[in-house]
């Protein structure tokens, strides 16, 4: 079975960018064209994926959906979060389930086939439960990024906290992602076992870079978070031979999405192509 990590290579050397599109659907934050359209939020919210995946087909090559935006709507809402993901693996995107999901082994794996279900290639997890809350989903073969470092400020009190050894609680789990990952390596050289590191934490992304070599890092933070594409460059594999051996994947969701102008998909479509020319301006 080949490994994500190679799927994920051959999708960023298709583009020749490594980024990725978050799909946070907000009601209030949709073009006003949609909510005068739709009584129902769910259609709101439905056609404006569907614009959004239209928009930035070619591009980018990678969706990340925001499973909470579509789970606050119950059931109907997990069914638009499918069709979506559907639409996106259709159209030869990454699917990325960006859930965060943390438990014990045996719940793992429920939350590991219902990722499936939802068509998803990847999703990511939370690793403070140790190794056995990630291992099922890598067991139902599905690539994962693990939470490392976070772009969020007040990640610091507990990431950023030293332990006895001289480690920080970062660099404790980037030491297992780092193990964990070198039973899933893909013939690129890159582990199925990634990593979550905020392009916000830029100051410490070489160091992480050096505990977790063939990891990939999923990079949110970048945009309207402050994230900027110089703060990719630490975490950029030394000797890369092409954008996906890079092994980054920087993310930007409202920046692009919520994009400003007179026709609101073409703004999408152009935001999206300035974000994969300047990250491809730091890699190469």
């Amino acid at each position: 079975m080949e490994q994500f990590s190679d799927s994920l290579l051959a999708a960023v050397n298709r583009v020749g960018s490594p980024v990725c599109i978050g799909l946070d659907p907000v009601l209030e934050a949709l073009p006003e064209e949609l909510r005068a359209r739709h009584h129902d939020p769910l259609g709101a919210v439905s056609e404006f994926c569907r614009g959004v995946l239209e928009a930035v087909a070619g591009l980018v090559p990678a969706i990340k959906f925001q499973s909470a935006c579509f789970e606050r709507y119950g059931s109907r809402g997990v069914a638009v979060l499918e069709e979506c993901t559907d639409q996106a693996a259709r159209a030869g995107f990454i699917v990325v389930l960006d859930a965060k999901r943390g438990d014990i082994s045996t719940s793992a794996s429920h939350y590991a086939a219902a990722a499936k279900r939802l068509g998803a290639h990847c999703i990511t997890v939370n690793g403070y439960l140790g190794a056995s809350g990630v291992q099922p989903f890598l067991e139902a073969g599905l690539g994962v990024f693990v939470l490392v470092r976070t772009s969020n400020p007040d990640s610091d009190a507990v990431q950023g906290q030293m332990l006895a050894d001289g480690r920080t609680v970062a660099e404790l789990l980037a030491d297992q992602v780092a193990g964990m990952g070198e039973a899933h390596l893909g013939r690129s050289g890159l582990s199925s076992v990634g990593a979550v590191v905020g392009a916000t934490k830029s100051a410490e992304g070489a160091a992480l870079r050096r505990r977790m070599p063939d990891q990939v890092f999923l990079i949110p933070g970048y945009g309207a978070q402050g994230g900027k594409a110089e703060n990719i460059r630490a975490m950029v594999r030394t000797g890369a031979q092409s954008p996906g051996h890079a092994g980054v994947l920087v993310t930007a969701s409202r920046s692009v999405i919520y994009a400003k102008g007179a026709v609101w998909t073409e703004a999408v479509r152009e935001a999206a192509r300035q974000f994969a020319v300047e990250v491809a301006g730091v890699i190469t």
